[in-house]
């Protein structure tokens, strides 16, 4: 293996649960050149990764099929010996079966699969031992390394680590408020009861993007907490990942933060609303906690994603959360 491309252009979540294969085509190809193809936007994640050699970047916002058939042209004129497609979905299919590498491999749900090289099964089931999404993807170069495990890894800079070394001076923790999914994300006034209930003294940053700002904004308003940073649309993804390094406590729901706490083993606490950690997204650094409503409720999961709006219209699953399971984590 001389050249590989590895695809995954969803969500910023899903990139980072597909950084094992990088780990371990990196072990078992030292020499190989390997690319990441992802989604505009998320291309600083892998800024300066050690085994990466190249980032590819597809802007599915503008023009997007003029743009997948150019970059499906460059894509071919690299000649991979092997393209790696971690998605279920005809775009990233179509990307990897005419960019005319030697072998191809995905998942057998996506819809062009029949043209891969190799295919693999892709369960998500809700009983408990499933397997989890990153061992799902690494089944995907079974065939071309072994059954072994790799973790998720980011590498945050020395600049990185300087930049929020500044925030870093006294005990904080950090709240990761929101998420793409209003049935994935802990409710404001649940993440307003929990802030109320820390001490006083307990330094907050919240992270998130810019479009959290107000979110944050509002989350502090209303605690009346004032030892408090709103970081939200501040950082880079990598900044903030280097600062849940050294926090007492993360907390976040089930959406990308939790996997960027993973990737640099900092502590975790993950909160389930509509979804379950069966599905195998869950938390993997080695201090991490999932906290989800103990009430049996019929309705949970409502789906794999979450939706826009509780298909119940009570939205249960979050409010029968109590606050002290959290505020006992960082007591």
């Amino acid at each position: 293996m001389k050249r590989i491309l590895i695809i995954q252009t969803a969500s910023l979540g899903d990139v980072i649960l597909c950084t094992p294969i990088i780990e371990k085509l990196h072990e078992v190809y030292p020499n190989a050149k390997i690319d990441f193809l992802l989604k505009k936007g998320y291309e600083t994640l892998l800024l300066n990764h050690p085994k990466l050699h190249h980032i590819i970047v597809w802007d599915k916002k503008e023009n997007r099929y003029r743009k997948l058939s150019k970059l499906i042209s460059t894509l071919r004129q690299k000649e991979y010996d092997l393209i790696i497609n971690a998605q279920r979905y005809f775009s990233s299919g179509l990307i990897t079966v005419l960019s005319n590498a030697q072998q191809t491999v995905g998942f057998s749900k996506n819809p062009l699969s029949i043209f891969f090289t190799h295919r693999k099964k892709h369960k998500i089931g809700t009983s408990e031992g499933n397997p989890h999404e990153t061992e799902r993807n690494l089944s995907l170069i079974e065939d071309f390394t072994d059954a072994s495990n790799f973790p998720m890894k980011l590498y945050p800079t020395q600049q990185d680590f300087a930049k929020v070394s500044q925030y870093k001076t006294q005990q904080f923790i950090t709240i990761s408020p929101a998420s793409l999914w209003f049935t994935k994300q802990f409710p404001k006034e649940k993440w307003v009861e929990l802030i109320r209930n820390l001490e006083k003294h307990m330094v907050i940053y919240l992270l998130g993007s810019s479009k959290e700002v107000n979110l944050c904004n509002e989350i502090i308003l209303e605690s009346g907490h004032v030892n408090y940073l709103n970081l939200a649309g501040k950082l880079t993804f990598l900044e903030s990942t280097a600062l849940m390094k050294d926090a007492k406590m993360n907390f976040v729901n089930d959406s990308a933060p939790m996997h960027m706490a993973s990737s640099i083993d900092a502590p975790v606490t993950a909160i389930y609303c509509s979804t379950i950690p069966e599905f195998g997204f869950g938390p993997k650094s080695s201090k991490s906690y999932i906290i989800q409503s103990s009430k049996a409720l019929r309705c949970r999961p409502c789906g794999i994603h979450g939706h826009n709006k509780c298909p119940k219209k009570t939205f249960e699953c979050a409010y029968t959360i109590p606050i002290n399971q959290l505020t006992n984590l960082v007591t």
